[in-house]
Parts: C-alpha cells; structure tokens; sequence
C-alpha cells in the first residue's frame, strides 16, 4: 500500500507587484493555513517519507510550515521542475519517487488536475473540483512502487481545504 500526499500551496502575498513569481512569499492568510494542514496530516496520513515540492519560495514556505507540524517528517526537497508544473510531468516525478508515503506540494492548475486524475472517485467535497490554496488530498494505492501507480486506481481517505479548519489554532 502507498500513500500519496498532493498539496496546493498556501495563499501567497501578492503586497509587492514587482517581485518575481517565483519568489512571492506566503501572505499572511497562507502562514495561519499551512500550519492548519499540518496538524490535520498529523491525524490524516502517515508520516512522509518523501516531500517533494516546487522550489517557489511559496510553496518552500508552505513545506516548512506544515512539516515543522509533523515530528520527524524529512526535509522538504525543493524541484525546479515541479514549478508550475503540469498533471503529466507530476505524474513522471512521482513514478520515480520512493518510499511508501510521498508528499507533493505544487501549484494549480498542474496539482488539481492531478489530484482529480489519480483518483478512482473524487471525494464528495465542493472544493475539490477548484483545489485552492492549501487544499490537501490523502489517497492511498494498491502497489508496491510508484512506478507502478496508475492514474484513477487511488482512494481517497482524505481531502481538506483551510476554510474546513478554522478554530484550529495554527
């Protein structure tokens, strides 16, 4: 059995409009929310063995803030590929990845599509059809590698999005 974690990024400042893309740090919103799904992960899925996550300092920020929830999870991996990155190149990424619970923190519209994608059934939740900022998804596989994964054969055991956690202290 696998796990895979598929995560949107937290809400990102947009304060500053000459800064980079790449570089828009979390607003203040998305520093409270993260956190959130880190303590809802706690109690949803497994301890990661793998986080993979696009090296936009949003999404950086976004790992850091969930995992420093998760005691003893690794070390966020930052990609440059996983920026912006599509459904299929996060499908590729993912096939190569190893362990039995991988987290994957990107950006839409390429995580969103792929969270609906791998999914036999979509969870019966109104947001997940727009999986907006921080949206989490937990789905589980019958397979012993990712490389043997194959889209809509997962279950989803969870799915949550911030607005679902308020009150939670974060």
């Amino acid at each position: 059995m696998l796990t895979l974690i598929t995560m949107r990024h937290a809400k990102s400042g947009w304060d500053d409009p000459g800064i980079e893309d790449r570089d828009r740090p979390l607003s203040d919103r998305g520093r409270r929310d993260a956190p959130r799904i880190g303590q809802w992960l706690h109690n949803a899925a497994p301890l990661p063995d793998l986080i993979l996550c696009s090296s936009a300092q949003r999404t950086l920020e976004t790992a850091q803030a969930v995992t420093g929830q998760l005691d003893g999870a690794p070390e966020p991996i930052p990609r440059d590929d996983l920026y912006m990155a599509r459904s299929d190149r996060l499908l590729s990424v993912l096939r190569a990845a190893t362990g039995g619970t991988v987290m994957v923190i990107a950006h839409n519209g390429g995580i969103g599509d792929f969270a609906a994608r791998m999914v036999r059934d979509a969870p019966e939740h109104e947001r997940f059809a727009d999986y907006p900022t921080a949206a989490t998804c937990v789905m589980e596989f019958d397979a012993e590698t990712w490389a043997e994964v194959r889209p809509g054969t997962g279950r989803v055991t969870g799915f949550v999005v911030p607005r679902d956690l308020e009150g939670l202290v974060g």
